[in-house]
């Protein structure tokens, strides 16, 4: 229930810009709706088979891949230079495929590929300095699956979402093979995800890396764009939200507002909501990490943001600008930005949300927390 409402709110942004900016201003919810959620059943056929990620075709990003979107670096970042630190990084995409002719759209082909490479280049790129970044094609479920409301719409949309899921499981899997707790591949790992990526690598979290030895490889885990209540999830995630920027072992998670912010639409879907650790939701705090002072503690002003990236409209240039933009959270778990930021592209969610620019608004910052944090780690005794 959380997943499609909180997209729906996701959904109208995104697809104002990319999608069809008229038919919402013209028809609203109903038109998205229309627009948007398949039609037909299910059918993991239909979906194609499941990559193989033994093949470097089935990654949208892997070491050594010619023409890595998360090679790229903006204007005023140091020069793209082949990823040096010691840790592994799994990032899982967000939603990219917004058609409406099945449940599952692969991210590999078409236009769903060319959008995946922007969100790569503009959110991943911050974290390819730790360290070899892999980040998986799957079976994504399309942007429409997220606003099902009638019943036989939503098992449809439930079991799309299954089967991206068992992808990026199949993903993981490939990743960890691929970098082992002993020997000259093992070491520090960075778990990442935005939006339907987040979602997912919040399962990921609970059912393959709490308990286990993995759980002793994380430097960082970054769940961004996606709410994570601090009492009804985080027990279940297996490691402690971080409170400091020289703490590794730990999750940072945050959702961008401009003031004044309005999250009355995401806080009602949130709040109605059961966590991961089997509570309910309802007036509780999501957690939020402030990326300028890697805690939740203590408002940072736009001097110490070290570099904001503005990108362009179709995710495929951009520019630092320096200083950034201010950060504090507020009770409520949200990462207030101050007044609107200039320069963006339009596609902000109503009420100042600014969800597709969370990694972007702290893109310089991202890139050395995350340094700081593999700096940090140490290996388990």
């Amino acid at each position: 229930m959380l997943a499609r409402r909180f997209l729906w709110v996701v959904a109208i942004a995104i697809f104002i810009v990319v999608a069809a900016a008229i038919t919402y201003r013209l028809g609203g919810n109903a038109l998205l709706s229309a627009a948007l959620v398949p039609r037909g059943e299910f059918s993991a056929i239909a979906a194609g088979t499941p990559y193989d990620y033994a093949l470097p075709k089935s990654w949208a990003a892997r070491p050594g891949m010619a023409g890595d979107p998360t090679a790229w670096r903006p204007t005023g970042a140091a020069a793209a230079l082949p990823a040096t630190g010691k840790a592994a990084v799994f990032f899982v995409p967000p939603t990219a495929a917004f058609g409406n002719d099945r449940w599952n759209d692969r991210s590999d082909s078409g236009d769903t590929a060319k959008r995946l490479a922007g969100f790569l280049r503009t959110q991943a790129s911050a974290l390819a300095d730790a360290g070899p970044l892999w980040a998986p094609h799957y079976r994504q479920a399309v942007l429409g699956s997220f606003l099902a409301s009638a019943p036989d719409a939503r098992r449809n949309a439930a079991a799309a979402q299954e089967l991206a899921y068992a992808d990026v499981a199949a993903a993981f899997a490939a990743f960890v093979a691929a970098h082992p707790s002993t020997g000259p591949s093992g070491g520090p790992i960075i778990l990442a995800g935005h939006s339907q990526g987040a979602l997912h690598l919040l399962r990921l979290l609970k059912e393959q890396v709490a308990g286990t030895p993995l759980a002793g490889r994380v430097a960082a885990v970054y769940l961004v764009g996606w709410p994570v209540s601090v009492t009804a999830d985080l027990p279940a995630l297996g490691l402690p939200a971080c409170t400091g920027p020289a703490q590794a072992g730990c999750i940072l998670s945050w959702q961008s507002f401009a003031e004044p912010a309005d999250p009355e639409a995401i806080l009602s879907v949130y709040y109605a909501g059961t966590g991961l650790a089997g509570l309910p939701r309802a007036g509780t705090a999501m957690l939020c990490t402030n990326p300028l002072t890697g805690g939740a503690a203590g408002a940072a002003l736009a001097a110490a943001n070290p570099g904001s990236l503005l990108p362009t409209a179709l995710l495929d240039a951009g520019e630092i600008i320096s200083p950034g933009v201010p950060a504090r959270c507020d009770a409520r778990g949200l990462l207030l930005i101050g007044e609107a930021p200039s320069g963006y592209p339009a596609f902000v969610l109503p009420g100042n949300n600014y969800h597709v620019f969370d990694y972007p608004l702290f893109w310089q910052a991202v890139r050395q927390d995350a340094a700081a944090r593999v700096q940090a780690w140490t290996p388990a005794p």
